[in-house]
């Protein structure tokens, strides 16, 4: 897809909850397509402690986690972090493999404002989604409200989590708009400057290199 269309770009990488299929031959797979142009990320990699509870499982991601991360740093790539259930294991194994010197963004963001602002000091974007749109999504609320505009995202996460008015179909990422316009209300700002600041984040870290 990102070869057939000129406004496509893609990352590469082992979600968590697979990542007992990851291997050396993958790792050396993904090394070898980071040197496609059209390639701009490591991810989605990370923890998903939500399903997995096994230690085994849990070590096994925090392996990859790190090996990802090296490979990132390795080919001068950005990184899509996925954490879920693990905000203090996530930030340990960031901290042990210096991802204070990679760039990247904590995607899909759903824990506290607090524990947004140690991700920021290590230099990380922030993913803001559809939860931002949800009725009592409080600490989503509390997070976009105090996120500095220079280190929002915007994004969408196809099938789930579709923002309102949509709530309940399948996502897409035209929706974005709306987490746009809601993080402009919740901001008090115009939904322009929201677009303005955010897309040219999204270029800083994608594009950059």
């Amino acid at each position: 897809l990102a070869e057939a269309y000129p406004w496509i770009y893609c990352s590469v990488g082992t979600h968590p909850d697979t990542a007992d299929e990851v291997n050396e031959d993958v790792l050396e797979a993904y090394r070898q397509m980071c040197k496609h142009p059209k390639v701009k990320a490591i991810g989605e990699i990370g923890l998903d402690y939500y399903w997995d509870k096994e230690p085994e499982v849990q070590e096994k991601q925090r392996y990859w986690f790190k090996r990802q991360m090296d490979l990132a740093r390795e080919a001068n790539l950005p990184i899509i972090i996925h954490s879920r259930d693990a905000a203090e294991d996530t930030m340990k194994v960031m901290k042990e493999a210096n991802a204070h010197e990679l760039r990247g963004v904590v995607h899909c963001y759903s824990y506290s404002k607090e524990i947004a602002q140690e991700f920021i000091k290590m230099g990380y974007y922030i993913g803001v989604g559809g939860v931002v749109t949800f009725k009592n999504a409080r600490k989503a609320l509390e997070v976009a409200d105090m996120l500095p505009l220079d280190r929002l995202l915007l994004e969408t996460d196809c099938p789930y989590l579709t923002p309102v008015p949509h709530r309940g179909k399948r996502n897409e990422s035209s929706y974005v708009k709306f987490v746009c316009e809601k993080v402009a209300e919740i901001k008090g700002i115009s939904a322009e400057e929201v677009a303005r600041a955010t897309t040219e984040n999204a270029r800083r870290m994608f594009l950059e290199r």
